[in-house]
């Protein structure tokens, strides 16, 4: 079937819209008609050439739509669900096998490989192959040949407008917290970077009863958001010494949890610098490959401190969307706060919005 969607043709060139070939159904497959999509800094990056999937391609991984048809072996979605589209991974891996599908063995082949596991792409253009299943889905389209293992059926009741952040970049932030820091009542967390993800985080360690939940970024106007989100303290970093504001803060205790979405080296080492005694950092930014940071190593030995770095939230898709919906029909994680509306025309637009500040999460409505 025809259909219309965003190309990125090459490294580091704008989106065009396009009118591209979808091919037939695979057997594991579900065709999803999208209703909206989150642009997430991961397209940015693989846009950029940070990440070596296959140009040209249609990129997208945070969709929401509707099945409107599915291959002959799919189960748990039938023509007319309502569905989150979240990251791809192959489910046989000892990984998965083990419900660690964000650690998943086949990460890179499944969700940036731009090709089935057969080697065929879904899309092409007179005859030329563009890269398809872009985290399994490739969402920057008007219709989308879906894996299964992408899949989320949620309930019909909730606007999919909404609900396409949830799919990845909201999905890391919140999970990283609750999934895998699972902070104590009353301890204290801090978070590097206030965009989407970091919001997140930030909601997610409200939602954990933090006491002091801290806001990094350098946008006032992010910091002011992160305020009405759950952030008890917030820190420019373009004005303020980070660290020493974090102990501070702490009463010299350090900071229990750190949460980076930034993956800048100078920021990290801050990080380090006032962590508390058996305290975590995750790391959940990406970075260029060979990027490196440094970190003391007599003070941090007496610490006892962790670092670490977390895929998608450690979540199970499946599993962790239904409950952030569960906990934004409540009234407990206000993320469409985070939101604004782009047409697929616009989506350059939504790009450099996101990038200079002016918009925290983009989302493209079809």
């Amino acid at each position: 079937m025809q259909i219309t969607a965003a190309v990125v043709r090459s490294q580091g060139a704008d989106f065009t819209i396009e009118q591209l070939e979808l091919d037939e159904l695979r057997h594991n497959e579900v065709r999803v008609r999208l209703v909206a999509t989150g642009i997430c800094h991961t397209d940015a990056i693989v846009r950029d050439g940070v990440y070596p999937t296959p140009l040209p391609a249609v990129l997208g991984h945070e969709g929401a739509g509707i099945v409107e048809a599915i291959g002959d072996s799919v189960t748990s979605v039938a023509p007319g669900d309502h569905v989150v589209l979240a990251a791809a991974y192959c489910g046989h891996c000892k990984r998965c096998r083990r419900g660690e599908m964000a650690y998943c063995e086949n990460l890179f082949a499944a969700d940036f490989g731009g090709r089935r596991l057969d080697g065929s792409t879904a899309l092409s253009k007179d005859g030329e192959a563009i890269s398809s299943h872009f985290f399994g889905q490739s969402s920057f389209a008007t219709y989308a040949n879906v894996v299964e293992e992408s899949v989320v059926k949620v309930n019909p009741d909730v606007p999919l407008e909404h609900l396409g952040p949830l799919g990845c970049g909201i999905n890391t932030g919140a999970g990283t917290v609750l999934n895998e820091l699972k902070p104590e009542i009353g301890s204290s967390l801090a978070v590097f970077g206030a965009g989407a993800v970091g919001s997140a985080a930030i909601m997610a360690a409200k939602v954990a009863d933090c006491s002091i939940v801290v806001a990094i970024d350098i946008h006032d106007s992010r910091l002011e958001l992160a305020r009405e989100l759950g952030a008890t303290h917030v820190i420019n970093s373009l004005t303020e010494d980070v660290a020493a504001r974090l102990r501070e803060i702490t009463g010299d205790a350090g900071i229990d949890y750190v949460v980076d979405t930034t993956a800048r080296p100078e920021l990290l080492r801050q990080a380090a610098e006032a962590i508390g005694v058996r305290g975590t950092i995750a790391l959940v930014g990406a970075a260029k490959p060979g990027t490196e940071v440094a970190f003391e190593i007599g003070a941090s030995l007496v610490k006892g401190w962790t670092f670490k770095t977390v895929v998608q939230g450690s979540s199970v898709p499946q599993v962790f969307i239904p409950q952030l919906i569960q906990l934004w029909q409540e009234g407990r994680f206000p993320f469409e706060k985070l939101v604004q509306n782009y047409e697929l025309s616009q989506i350059n637009e939504g790009f450099a919005d996101s990038k200079s500040g002016v918009t925290v999460k983009p989302v493209i409505v079809f």
